[in-house]
């Protein structure tokens, strides 16, 4: 069971990457699929999430407008599409595999990518 993530990087401000996290292990259809994300000195937090068809997706509000989240459940892989980063967009990328079985929430949680925006 994992999920590995890829596609992060150094980009300039204004710049775009896009996020893959490769999903195995597990029956991906099943998890609801996140992206947080934690700077230094910062609690991790919320940056997008999708239900399990893709259906409905939601945002931090920082990043409306600018980040899509979206999976191909053919591949078990969902992805963040960043675009118009700033400096404050700079973290640690975490995917996140969550599912409700009975009255609790399980998570899995793949490594983490560094995405840092900067000159």
């Amino acid at each position: 069971v994992q999920l590995v993530e890829s596609g992060g990087g150094l980009v300039q401000p204004g710049g775009s990457l896009r996020l893959s996290c490769a999903a195995s292990g597990f029956t991906f259809t099943n998890y609801d699929m996140s992206w947080f994300r934690q700077a230094p000195g910062k609690e991790r937090e919320l940056v997008a999430a999708s239900t399990r068809s893709g259906g409905s997706t939601n945002y931090t509000d920082s990043v409306k407008g600018r980040f899509t989240i979206s999976r191909d459940n053919a591949e078990n892989t969902v992805y963040l599409q960043m675009n118009s980063l700033k400096p404050e967009d700079t973290a640690v990328y975490f995917c996140n595999a969550r599912i409700r079985i009975w009255v609790k929430w399980y998570d899995l949680w793949g490594q983490g990518t560094q995405v840092t925006v900067s000159t």
